[in-house]
């Protein structure tokens, strides 16, 4: 399991039907404890792979240099005192920015979620610290004005949804 992850997290609040489990009910119990499966287990684990597949993965033409260190952050705006995180930061042999980026498991990105990085990029421009790329990753896919936008941003604009992440650069 993911570093940090804890089955118990998942089962701890309905430990008690689990222990009287009825036939019938090991589904409903389930059902009932998706959304803190997928907020946290399969967010946090696709999120990882993300960051692993543009370490080992990604090809230096994607990211603009090859990725060296890769991890999540937290970009802080003064101007504004609010923090944006980052599941995705990207960075050279210099500490140089490669590529910022997003992951989600279950949501279908769309522009909002590019805004949101292109935001951050923009924060960093600010300080000098200019990244070559924003990765998006998702798992369900994206809606067509992103993988519009992703054309036209001439690389910078990276999508990578499953297909991409198992087999490619």
């Amino acid at each position: 399991m993911h570093k940090g992850l804890d089955s118990d997290s998942i089962t701890r609040p309905m430990f008690a039907q689990f222990e009287q489990v009825r036939p019938g009910r090991t589904e409903r119990l389930w059902k009932a404890a998706q959304p803190r499966f997928r907020s946290a287990v399969a967010g946090p684990v696709f999120e990882h792979m993300c960051r692993t597949w543009t370490h080992d993965m990604a090809a230096e033409e994607t990211l603009g240099g090859l990725a060296v260190r890769v991890l999540s952050g937290v970009v802080h705006e003064p101007s504004s005192r609010t923090s944006h995180e980052v599941d995705l930061v990207s960075t050279d042999e210099d500490g140089n920015f490669l590529a910022i980026g997003e992951a989600k498991w279950g949501d279908t990105l769309g522009m909002a979620h590019l805004e949101r990085m292109e935001k951050v990029a923009s924060i960093l421009r600010t300080r000098g610290e200019e990244p070559k790329a924003i990765m998006l990753f998702s798992a369900t896919g994206f809606m067509p004005a992103l993988e519009e936008a992703a054309e036209k941003s001439g690389g910078r604009v990276q999508l990578v949804g499953l297909e991409r992440l198992y087999t490619g650069e």
